[in-house]
């Protein structure tokens, strides 16, 4: 075994799909399985107000609740254990309580993980919505690619071939710019194909300048796709090279990014992220953003090292 894949949960449907797809990746990459749930106590305090009766109160241990959330968090992950193992019995999988917030306990946990997966929302826990505050601060900050999944448990198995860890349409596709900050995506993206003998496509989108406001320009768009596929094999070539049993599509389109990547219903879409540094949730582009929010299946955002 090698390596480490860290799935949250909160009890959620999301967060159960979440845990199908990392006991997937895990069995793939032949990783170990890591389930955390973070107990927070922050929304069962009652900052300064002193109250009657049997409510928290700050600064005051009431052991009947401490003991009734860890209760839970146990339940929580005692079926997350269960769905892991039933998913994919040859995964080496544990389980974790981590204080704190969410978002803060995941990305410090991530330190430890070469990969982070998370429900697209959940029950007021990891994600209460797609791009909520979780979402965003884990998906800028975690060192590690960070893998959002949508739909309900069930949705990622491999009908066609009774394959377990099998995909819907055997596709993926991942961003491709002229920046290095999109290399670990394309590196991250060719693994995965390789993984699930998958069909890579490499999307790069190109827009039109408007003519109202740049009249003078003109180009030829046989002149421009050239250019544009000699950039997509420039920056990829390395991984071409690394990947040959990795059947490649150079995917190059005259529209918006974001458009351009979640048109089409991909097993995963892969996007890197110029985000760096302590704010860098703030910092995720506009395209990981922008995927994140119309993708029809999981996205996977993979930041460029700090």
């Amino acid at each position: 075994m090698s390596g480490l894949l860290i799935v949250g949960t909160d009890g959620s449907a999301p967060a159960v799909a979440a845990v199908e797809w990392a006991a997937d990746d895990a069995l793939r990459k032949r990783a170990e399985l890591r389930i955390v749930h973070a107990l927070d106590r922050g929304p069962y305090a009652i900052t300064g107000v002193a109250v009657p009766g049997p409510y928290v109160i700050a600064g005051a241990d009431v052991p009947e609740l401490d003991e009734a959330l860890r209760r839970a968090s146990a339940k929580v992950l005692e079926a997350a254990e269960a769905v892991a193992r039933a998913r994919q019995p040859e995964v080496p999988v544990t389980t974790r309580v981590v204080e704190g917030t969410p978002a803060g306990a995941l990305v410090e946990q991530a330190r430890d993980a070469d990969e982070l997966v998370v429900g697209d929302r959940g029950l007021g826990g990891f994600t209460r919505a797609l791009l909520g505050s979780v979402t965003m601060k884990v998906a800028g900050q975690a060192p590690c690619p960070v893998v959002v999944v949508r739909g309900g448990p069930g949705d990622r198995t491999g009908d066609r071939t009774g394959d377990r860890t099998g995909d819907r349409t055997g596709e993926i596709a991942v961003g491709v710019d002229g920046s290095e900050s999109c290399e670990p995506a394309i590196a991250y993206a060719f693994e995965q194909a390789a993984l699930r003998g998958a069909t890579l496509h490499l999307v790069h989108a190109w827009e039109v300048p408007v003519h109202a406001f740049a009249p003078e320009i003109s180009y030829d768009a046989d002149e421009v796709r050239a250019a544009k596929q000699e950039l997509v094999r420039a920056r990829t070539e390395r991984w071409q090279a690394e990947h040959p049993e990795v059947p490649v599509v150079m995917d190059i389109q005259c529209a918006h990014p974001v458009d351009a990547l979640t048109a089409t219903p991909y097993d995963l879409v892969v996007v890197g992220s110029h985000g760096r540094g302590a704010i860098g949730a703030l910092l995720l582009g506009s395209v990981s953003r922008g995927v994140l929010h119309h993708a029809r299946g999981t996205v996977a955002v993979v930041r460029p090292p700090a």
